[in-house]
């Protein structure tokens, strides 16, 4: 088994990566560099956090052998009582150390620390290097590689700065130290201590956040009427939310006609201007070009026409645009679902008959699950009875947790007597070698760390610049700015829970045989200010952020500066929820028209069979038989006609005209056709009007 856990473990952490990846990143659409980015840095975060435990077992098993060694090389004897007569047949008693195990995950030495060195220091240079200019480079509305490489140098130019001036401070005051010599682990040690010290301050902030949030998350999940009555608001904000991107992008949409009608097909800017094409919808698309002239040349007229640099902000409005009106898109079918099957539970709870009765059932094939397993009745008892004690469970074993990691941070630099709940359940195991139970305590621990870090990373929204919107809904600059989030706050995370265990003996201050993952992050002594006082003393703040967020501090100060936010006793937040009120009662109905005028179509289909499919073959026999009678005389040949050319009798005719005005009308940009384009002649496919052909696409183009 000796490295078999630390392969599995890579393995099963890559496909969870990848999985996360799928679920927020569009694999179709989105450039390959920047998922490429985001994946490395997720996985590099997520290996540190489930290898970890392994390093800490395989630690306490070295310290043991360690320490046998010496109790075997120096034997120590009993003390003998002083009124004991010296017996020769009596030999003195040796206290024998307690025999080591091997753990079953144990990693052979020198594996680790080149281990961790190559999975930090990518990590390092993925958020301080390339995820940076990825992100600007991306975010860039340039249309060639030179112009984004340089918008994305000046962008990060003041980002670098920021920095390099933390990193300056803390080199000029180990310079100035008399009894310090600049060496180049030293200076390795002051660039690691810089980083995990503004990641530590971002810690804080998260862990405190979503150490109250997530347990009062399912506790509130677990009372249907407020998750109800809190979707309701969410919908009335994301109406406001998705008509503001409408209109949004109904002006840039006008904006980019304007300017492709003025730049003609061999205008020297067309080409970007077809570059720009390609990025709006479809239908936007086909408007745009069948208004277009091939033959008009752009030096006929004495135009005014923009420069390059104001298609290069135009491109980057457009890609926004169109990012953000499919989102909240999207988000509101999702919203709406989730709205609907709230309000279907509510409605079901007061049910006699136990089985769950949707408002809309699906119209896919059912599964075996559904069939056999899920049933209506174990759903009504899931959804409508052992959901929400679940939930209540869950949240109170959560609190539990909560608390501890509380007290534990406020006292993790005690070490006489021990304080610190995880240490003294980590050196209970310790005893009995039980290294089982303190990978698993190491795991669930830290797991819940990070469950509280990343969730925070999830939720929180910088306006509409920084926002992971889940169904593939996420754009390149959201999904590299997480990636440098994670990259960031991980090591710091893992070098406090490890001070939380009393393993690292830069805050414990004891001689013990130190993991392979602080050996890599060097002494953390050479700055005594730091590691004596801010590693140890900053973590207590998260007590006054846990009472913060407990009593919604944030939300008040957030809906005072005229942000709207869920408050129960606002007027303003009882204003919103009856508004998304009437918006789920009004997309409702909506849908069951639109269902109720195809079960009427159906109900005539199975009456009348397919009258189109009828129609169609008595029209292609009536020209067969048309063709055969060519020869006969043109009386008869009129006759067959007439005979052959009918349809169908009137009932029929009716038939065909009530199914054809019960086709619900569809406005969506996916289902329109391209049936009007293709009788003009010289018109592309799909209404795109390009003059010019697109390049070969290289790694770096078209982010």
């Amino acid at each position: 088994m000796s490295g078999a856990a630390l392969g599995f473990e890579i393995v099963v952490v890559f496909f969870l990566a990848l999985f996360l990846l799928h679920r927020y990143g569009d694999f179709k659409k989105q450039q390959r560099m920047v998922l490429f980015g985001t994946l490395l840095a997720w996985y590099l975060c997520f290996l540190i956090v489930f290898i970890l435990p392994l390093d800490v077992s395989t630690t306490i098993y070295n310290q043991c052998t360690k320490d046998h060694t010496v109790h075997t090389s120096h034997p120590t004897v009993s003390p003998l009582p002083a009124n004991h007569t010296t017996n020769a047949s009596v030999a003195p008693t040796k206290s024998i150390p307690k025999p080591c195990y091997k753990p079953w995950s144990y990693i052979p030495q020198g594996i680790m620390p080149v281990f961790w060195r190559v999975v930090y220091w990518t990590s390092q240079c993925l958020t301080w290097l390339l995820l940076p200019f990825m992100q600007s480079y991306a975010r860039s509305g340039g249309f060639s590689i030179t112009g984004k490489i340089k918008t994305a140098l000046i962008e990060n130019a003041i980002y670098y700065g920021t920095y390099l001036l933390i990193f300056g401070s803390l080199l000029i005051y180990v310079a100035v130290h008399p009894e310090w010599h600049l060496s180049w682990y030293e200076l390795q040690t002051i660039g690691i201590t810089a980083a995990n010290t503004w990641g530590l301050f971002l810690l804080v902030l998260l862990l405190g956040y979503g150490l109250v949030e997530i347990p009062r998350s399912y506790w509130n999940a677990s009372r249907h009427g407020h998750l109800l009555v809190k979707t309701y608001f969410k919908a009335s904000k994301l109406m406001t939310e998705k008509a503001d991107a409408e209109e949004n992008l109904e002006d840039v949409m006008e904006e980019v006609r304007k300017v492709s009608e003025s730049i003609k097909y061999n205008h020297p800017l067309r080409k970007y201007i077809d570059t720009i094409l390609r990025k709006c919808p479809v239908d936007y698309q086909e408007k745009m070009g069948r208004n277009m002239d091939d033959y008009e040349d752009f030096d006929d007229k004495q135009n005014t026409y923009p420069s390059e640099k104001s298609l290069v902000k135009l491109h980057k409005q457009v890609i926004y645009a169109v990012q953000r009106h499919n989102r909240t898109r999207v988000q509101w079918q999702i919203l709406l679902q989730e709205a609907i099957h709230l309000e279907d539970v509510a409605k079901n709870e007061t049910s006699s008959s136990h089985q769950f009765v949707h408002s809309f059932p699906s119209s896919d094939t059912v599964s075996w699950f559904s069939r056999y397993v899920y049933t209506p009745t174990v759903e009504w008892y899931w959804e409508c009875l052992l959901k929400r004690w679940f939930y209540r469970l869950l949240s109170v074993v959560l609190t539990l947790f909560s608390v501890a990691v509380v007290w534990s941070e406020c006292t993790f630099f005690s070490t006489r007597p021990v304080l610190s709940l995880f240490a003294v359940f980590i050196q209970l195991a310790e005893r009995d070698y039980n290294y089982l139970y303190i990978e698993m305590a190491c795991f669930i621990t830290i797991f819940f760390l990070c469950t509280c870090v990343y969730s925070t990373v999830f939720r929180i929204r910088v306006f509409n610049y920084y926002y992971l919107a889940s169904h593939h809904q996420t754009d390149a600059y959201s999904l590299q700015f997480s990636g440098m989030l994670f990259c960031r706050l991980t090591p710091p995370l893992c070098l406090n829970f490890l001070g939380l265990i009393h393993m690292d003996s830069a805050i414990s201050h004891q001689q013990k045989e130190q993991t392979a993952y602080t050996s890599i992050m060097g002494s953390m002594r050479v700055l005594s200010f730091i590691a004596n006082g801010f590693y140890i003393y900053y973590p207590m703040l998260i007590v006054i952020l846990c009472i913060a967020t407990y009593f919604s501090l944030g939300t008040r100060c957030l809906n005072l500066l005229g942000f709207q936010q869920f408050m129960g006793d606002s007027e303003m937040t009882s204003d919103l929820i009856d508004e998304g009120k009437e918006l789920i009662r009004r997309e409702k109905r909506k849908r069951q028209r639109i269902e109720d005028g195809e079960n009427r179509r159906r109900e005539w289909k199975e009456r009348y069979g397919n009258p189109r499919d009828d129609y169609a073959a008595r029209n292609r026999s009536s020209h067969e038989m048309k063709e055969t009678s060519y020869s006969d005389s043109v009386n008869s040949s009129s006759n067959r006609q007439a005979k052959y050319s009918r349809a169908a009798s009137r009932p029929e005719r009716d038939c065909i005209e009530l199914l054809q005005d019960a086709e619900p009308l569809d406005f969506n940009a996916e289902a329109l056709t391209d049936d009007s384009l293709d009788s003009e002649p010289g018109r592309h496919s799909g209404g795109r009007y390009l003059s010019m052909s697109s390049s070969r696409s290289r790694i770096f183009d078209d982010v």
